[in-house]
């Protein structure tokens, strides 16, 4: 099955995510999105990162030019993975791909370290009440995505795709 994974990343957790999943291919090529010139694969693996509750900029404008396709996709994001927002991240995301009738096999997502720059904003901007404010629970929820991606969730990972293609 040739395989594309295609990824955005800021802080360099997704490509690492997308990297260690792309162990699972035979034939598999893995671009950042603004490298990908073509899309002629039987299987494209989109890794973004989340901002603002679903893919970020520029997989959003990736994921709009794929029609018809089977496809899965990857993501980090600074909440927890069993979270609420985890959860419906994957609905979002998963609605971007099937607008354009293209066929979601599978998804993937862990915890990634949040930008430091998103953070110091975030508590200079913010109240503790505020739903982004640096109020305990969330600065333990930071402290540990900083953690991550670690060895397992890259192990995770290969392993999801690797039952995923069989």
């Amino acid at each position: 099955m040739k395989t594309l994974i295609a990824y955005s990343t800021l802080t360099g957790n997704t490509r690492k995510v997308c990297e260690a999943a792309s162990k699972a291919f035979s034939q598999v090529e893995v671009k950042d999105i603004k490298e990908v010139d073509n899309l002629d694969y039987d299987l494209i693996v989109v890794g973004t990162w989340i901002d603002k509750g679903t893919a970020d900029t520029k997989a959003k404008k990736f994921i709009e030019t794929l029609e018809n396709k089977k496809v899965a996709f990857i993501f980090t994001l600074g909440a927890y993975p069993d979270s609420k927002h985890a959860e419906d991240c994957t609905n979002k995301i998963k609605e971007l791909f099937t607008e354009n009738g293209n066929e979601v096999i599978g998804h993937y997502h862990c915890q990634g370290a949040i930008d430091p720059k998103l953070i110091e904003m975030m508590r200079k901007s913010f109240g503790p009440d505020h739903p982004h404010g640096p109020n305990p629970e969330r600065v333990k929820r930071w402290e540990d995505a900083s953690k991550h991606p670690d060895q397992n969730d890259l192990d995770k990972a290969y392993e999801y795709f690797k039952e995923l293609i069989k």
